[in-house]
């Protein structure tokens, strides 16, 4: 972009989602701007699908677990996040994205970690119907799970190697194990 040109204009949420650059690339919206996503390694891929099987053994309708979920933030037109993994125990929709989402899964990998762990974490824990947020380290048996304490209080807890994952908001536990069976 040179000197004299202008600057691009900002995207609401409704002109991405039907914005279509003609390559593969995915992308997210970010403070109305498209952000390029890497395609996922791997291990990325093996765990989001370990993970969605995991939780569907596990959940009970309503709750669904969704993969690549779009995230609409509530009272916000500028950005639309793709979740590696949705929960979510409400009805269906026509809309795209996930409608109230109750936990977020986000899978980090060493080129993504710090805008997940950073701006991603801290947006999601802005959507009110959110409980729990877990993030998954693709290179290593460790996560963070993010749980909901009360409106304005969240508390984070390491598990390391062989622990376990309690998910209170859908009554569900899932071995670190099993999720990472293949994967590392």
């Amino acid at each position: 972009m040179g000197m004299s040109d202008p600057a691009p204009r900002p995207m609401t949420v409704d002109e991405f989602l039907v914005w279509n650059d003609g390559t593969d690339t995915r992308y997210e919206l970010d403070g109305g701007q498209p952000v390029a996503m890497a395609p996922p390694s791997d291990a990325h891929a093996l765990l989001a699908a370990n993970i969605v099987v995991e939780f569907g053994k596990r959940l009970h309708l309503p709750c669904r677990a969704r993969v690549e979920a779009g995230i609409h933030l509530p009272d916000r037109d500028d950005a639309w996040f793709q979740a590696d993994v949705a929960i979510a125990c409400g009805p269906t929709s026509s809309k795209p994205g996930t409608v109230d989402p109750t936990i977020i899964v986000e899978i980090l990998s060493p080129s993504t970690a710090q805008f997940d762990r950073g701006r991603k974490l801290a947006i999601y824990r802005e959507i009110p119907s959110v409980q729990e947020i877990l993030l998954l380290d693709s290179t290593k048996r460790r996560a963070e799970l993010w749980h909901r304490e009360d409106e304005r209080s969240w508390v984070v807890r390491d598990v390391i190697g062989d622990g376990t994952l309690r998910f209170p908001s859908v009554g569900i536990e899932i071995p670190m194990a099993v999720l990472y069976e293949g994967v590392l």
